[in-house]
């Protein structure tokens, strides 16, 4: 990956990414503001939940190890590359069918286990729910294998758009969180086409050879680790929305989840990120260029923390005006929430630059042990935070586990790169002291948040004050894209 196409990439997924922030940004405040109570929010979410953690038998971990094989394969052994997407694609279909007609046929039992009857009629969408964002997801993952980011950004794009207008037509029209599941199915339907199409022609550029002994079994044995490792995924991102609908109310499903997504627009830099530089730590590795793999992340480590530790901090101070004036003041049970989420979305963001890295050095293996084993401890203190604190505590219990996760894949980075951590943590006391000094500015200008506009100006003058003590110290002079030449 040289740096042009690095930027070509990072800028097309850094696109689809905003398009993804805007069409569910807008989605959320039509929904809370216009549409749903927190009630009916919840409701929705709760059965999106319910298809996401369905989600991890109707891939198993296949998507990821054809996008490993398919960038080893490319570069070793072009003819392979048609069976390694034959393959994995049957497996995804087939899987998907049958876990989403499971959901279908048992919807009246899982409605009554949440003791939610309204629940039913939602997870009747689930067959094509679970069809179209497997195949969706496939391909957006086996297109970063090729290393084609731009097809990846496009197909994200066209799925956002088909969401955004198959849920406010349907929505309109009057049906409900049911039309609004149903305008989910039309955007990944709308992406799974024109991905199936790029696919095409992808795979016309490798020419089709007997296939590889041992190939089939490679790939799977690869997908197990890596099912486990969504497994934990789902015990994070999942699980938590799952049990708090059981031990509380929709209404707490619907703080919770706000409060998450909230938290999913801040994190949306660090993913486009992460998706274009994670490819380049197993090519380097593969050409003998471990010291230069180190630098990439080290500097997108920098980066990253010295957008997201501000950020997080000054998220913290204005949560409460924040909900109060964009989502309306029915929602503001979610403010304690986004306060706590506040620390998550640091973490988040140096697992976005950290997680798939570890997958192209082929450290799968341990990266699953550490997800899985955090993310039973995840679901363990979810249990006993739940029922004693609340929605509250089910944040809590995600920053502690997730501290847990993050800190050992970043061990795992440096046992396979030899990273300067002196330098990093060095960058990190430079951004602890930029924080302070923005936060000091911020707290000072919070009596003068009356409306939208005021609470606008506010967070642009902390922008300001951010931005002028970022480049006095010297990190955005770094230039990453360099490193890729």
């Amino acid at each position: 990956m040289n740096e042009r196409s690095f930027l070509s990439g990072f800028r097309a997924s850094l696109i689809a990414q905003l398009t993804r922030i805007a069409v569910n940004g807008l989605i959320i405040i039509m929904m809370t503001r216009y549409f749903f109570s927190p009630q009916e929010y919840g409701l929705l979410f709760l059965a999106v939940s319910i298809f996401g953690s369905a989600l991890l038998f109707s891939s198993i971990g296949v998507p990821k190890s054809a996008a490993r094989y398919v960038t080893e394969y490319k570069e070793t052994a072009p003819g392979q590359v048609r069976n390694v997407v034959r393959t994995s694609f049957k497996v995804v279909l087939v899987m998907s069918l049958a876990v989403g007609s499971i959901v279908l046929l048992f919807r009246n039992v899982i409605a009554v286990a949440f003791s939610e009857p309204a629940l039913g009629p939602l997870l009747a969408v689930g067959l094509f729910y679970i069809v179209f964002q497997s195949i969706n997801t496939y391909l957006t993952t086996l297109f970063q294998g090729f290393n084609h980011i731009t097809r990846s950004a496009i197909l994200t794009i066209c799925s956002n758009v088909g969401i955004l207008c198959g849920i406010l037509l349907l929505v309109r029209v009057g049906l409900g969180p049911i039309g609004a599941l149903t305008g989910y199915v039309i955007g990944y339907g709308l992406g799974s086409l024109v991905g199936l199409g790029f696919l095409y022609w992808t795979l016309r550029e490798y020419e089709e050879r007997p296939i590889e002994s041992g190939l089939r079994r490679r790939l799977f044995e690869y997908s197990v680790p890596l099912m486990a490792t969504n497994g934990a995924n789902i015990l994070y991102k999942r699980v938590d929305t799952l049990l708090i609908g059981f031990f509380l109310t929709p209404i707490a499903v619907g703080y919770y989840t706000l409060a998450k997504q909230f938290s999913d627009f801040i994190i949306a830099p660090a993913d486009s990120f992460g998706f274009t530089i994670s490819p380049a730590f197993g090519e380097h590795k593969a050409n003998n260029g471990s010291h230069q793999a180190a630098r990439i992340y080290e500097m997108a480590f920098e980066h990253t923390i010295l957008f997201y530790i501000p950020a997080a901090t000054g998220l913290v101070l204005v949560a409460e005006p924040t909900i109060q004036f964009i989502f309306g003041a029915d929602y503001l049970g979610a403010v304690p929430v986004i306060r706590v989420f506040a620390a998550f979305i640091v973490l988040q963001a140096i697992d976005k630059i950290t997680n798939d890295g570890l997958d192209y050095l082929g450290r799968a293996r341990q990266r699953a042990i550490v997800k899985t084993g955090t993310g039973v401890f995840n679901f363990s203190l979810n249990l006993f935070l739940i029922p004693v604190i609340g929605v509250v505590g089910a944040a809590i219990s995600t920053v502690l586990s997730y501290s847990i996760m993050v800190a050992l894949n970043v061990y795992l980075i440096h046992t396979e790169l030899s990273l300067a951590l002196s330098r990093l943590a060095r960058s990190a006391a430079l951004v602890g002291v930029i924080t302070v000094c923005m936060a000091a500015f911020v707290v000072m200008l919070l009596p003068f948040v009356s409306s939208l506009v005021t609470l606008l100006a506010v967070v642009f003058a902390g922008g300001c004050i951010w931005g002028c003590l970022a480049f006095a110290s010297g990190i955005p002079e770094q230039n990453l894209g360099a490193v890729f030449s």
